[in-house]
């Protein structure tokens, strides 16, 4: 009869170590049924289930792992594992599995209280806990740290929408974000991502900063944020603040160009994403003629803005079709994915505002950026605390990996 014993192994951390043990083991002919190792500041926790026949001599190879251990300074554990036992580890193989991530300035003990309650509560078991950010050096000013907790979890929550709900409401308590993903064969094997521009690429929105070098800055202010928070149709909104900068110099297009700064983490994130072999767009309800300077700075591959009719020098307040609104960059993604031959699970799509969230709602991955609550609460995923170079996470990837 075969014999199922969980090997645990913790100390300081030593080279040899992972070879000295399954040296041991192989030595018996045994067979590895699950292994795992993590490293947390130097120290190790290392875990083997073993299936052991019963002939080989059970307690002289354990024996020869526990004098193996003490020579190396680490503590050794044996727990026996039932044949019961291992048959319910095996049947939970099949259930569905998620991601968790939590991202933060600073990760604090209440973070991952908050976070695990709230899954421990939709039954769902954590497999794994993984650090994805780089570490943080002491002294680092709070406001510029980046911090991000992966989470594994195993299981199908009964009512995803009622756990999506609690997530945000406690990130929105903690001032953290939490985004719940299914962890599928798409998670990063995403290939296209398409941007907002203004309050997403870029820290600013263009329209504004036109307006106030046209004397009616409040007036289009006021319009644009009540389009972004969803409170007036898009093109009829366009449309009357583009009337609005009629006679506008067109010597001014240059000065704000020059003056608009990136949003955080936008450059590291693009730079990351061309290395990395992903196509990326813009997908703008500004104007094509900064969407364009932005492409030339960033490497983006395609742009698609509203144009900003001139003529003798000056904005004539008109307004040329299409409109480039909520419907027009949802059928655009789609466009680009088909020229690209990627399905739509394999796309990304970020913005800010009510007119992001057609193309964020058939992006396989949806991700409202710094938003208003309306989009925030739609959107499938939200960052808010740390910059766009957090997106990085959601696909799974670590600052090491960048370097």
């Amino acid at each position: 009869m075969n014999e199922i014993v969980l090997i645990n192994i913790t100390g300081p951390d030593r080279p040899g170590l992972t070879a000295a043990i399954t040296g041991i083991l192989a030595r018996a002919n045994v067979r590895i049924l699950d292994i795992g190792q993590a490293v947390i500041h130097d120290t190790l926790s290392f875990g083997i289930l073993v299936e052991m026949a019963g002939e080989t001599g059970l307690s002289d190879v354990l024996k020869d792992v526990l004098f193996r251990g003490y020579e190396l300074d680490q503590q050794v554990r044996f727990t026996p594992v039932s044949a019961e036992e291992y048959s319910r580890w095996v049947t939970g193989q099949g259930k569905p599995r998620h991601i968790v991530t939590l991202l933060a300035r600073r990760i604090t003990a209440e973070h991952i209280a908050r976070v695990s309650e709230i899954t421990a509560r939709y039954a769902l078991n954590i497999d794994h806990i993984d650090r994805l950010s780089g570490r943080i050096p002491e002294g680092l000013p709070a406001d510029q740290g980046k911090g991000c907790i992966e989470f594994s979890v195993r299981g199908e929550p009964d009512d995803p929408a009622a756990l999506r709900a609690e997530f945000l409401a406690i990130a929105q308590k903690l001032n953290v974000d939490i985004a719940f993903q299914q962890d599928s064969i798409f998670r990063r094997n995403r290939r296209l991502v398409v941007f907002d521009m203004d309050s997403t690429l870029i820290d600013a929105e263009v329209i504004d900063e036109l307006a106030k070098a046209a004397g009616v800055g409040d007036q289009v202010a006021e319009i644009t944020e009540r389009a972004m928070r969803g409170e007036l149709d898009f093109k009829a909104s366009f449309r009357e603040r583009m009337a609005l900068l009629k006679g506008l110099p067109v010597d001014v297009l240059e000065d704000i160009a020059a003056s608009l700064r990136l949003t955080e983490g936008a450059e590291t994130l693009i730079a990351q994403l061309r290395r990395l072999g992903y196509k990326t767009a813009i997908l703008s309800g500004g104007f094509l003629y900064f969407a364009e300077k932005l492409q030339q700075r960033l490497g983006i591959d395609y742009v698609f803005a509203n144009a900003l009719p001139v003529a003798d020098g000056l904005v004539t307040g008109e307004v040329q079709e299409p409109i480039v609104d909520g419907q027009r960059k949802a059928d655009l993604l789609r466009e680009l994915a088909a020229r690209e031959g990627i399905s739509l699970e394999q796309t990304i799509a970020v913005g800010d505002g009510a007119n992001d969230l057609p193309m964020l709602a058939i992006a396989g991955l949806g991700v409202a950026f710094r938003a208003k609550p309306l989009v925030k609460q739609s959107a499938k995923q939200a960052i808010s605390t740390l910059g766009l170079d957090g997106i990085l996470y959601l696909l799974g990837f670590r600052d090491r990996e960048g370097h």
